[in-house]
């Protein structure tokens, strides 16, 4: 059975504000890397059917990544975008270490009330390198960064 772990967040911001940061690379490289980390957008295309490509590096030099060194590097591709409502993406990590392979797929829903939006970021097939617990932390820190950087 796949694995799926969950985050949700109310954030001070229209849906379509949250929408372009899900979608925008430079706007990814700030909020998508939770604490302790710093993100570095590769590559993008951001359309249905196009991807990009996204490193996530550890800020303690020692700490050891999923794709060596102290980096996560992972592949998306963008299999649904709805203005305002979703965007829904499949990651692969590069990585040599079968904990990490597979296909874990991201969506994350937009659902505006009076002041702002709910967001909602569901991850399934979660691979078993990554645990639950550092996950949803992981989730919330990046839930937390998105309304900070759609506030300022």
């Amino acid at each position: 059975m796949s694995r799926i772990d969950s985050a949700s967040r109310f954030i001070e911001a229209d849906a379509q504000t949250l929408y372009a940061a899900l979608t925008d690379p430079h706007a990814m490289a700030q909020w998508r890397a939770p604490g302790g980390m710093r993100g570095e957008v590769l590559s993008a295309d951001a359309k249905p059917g196009g991807g990009f490509r996204m490193a996530l590096h550890y800020d303690d030099p020692d700490h050891k990544g999923k794709s060596g060194g102290n980096s996560d590097i992972f592949e998306s591709r963008f299999i649904e975008m709805v203005a305002g409502e979703t965007v829904v993406e499949e990651i692969d990590f590069v990585s040599d270490d079968p904990q990490f392979s597979g296909t874990m797929t991201i969506a994350t829903t937009l659902v505006p009330r009076p002041q702002g939006t709910d967001v909602t970021i569901t991850c399934s097939n979660v691979p078993p390198g990554i645990s639950r617990a550092d996950h949803i932390t992981g989730l919330t820190s990046s839930l937390d960064n998105l309304a900070a950087f759609c506030a300022s």
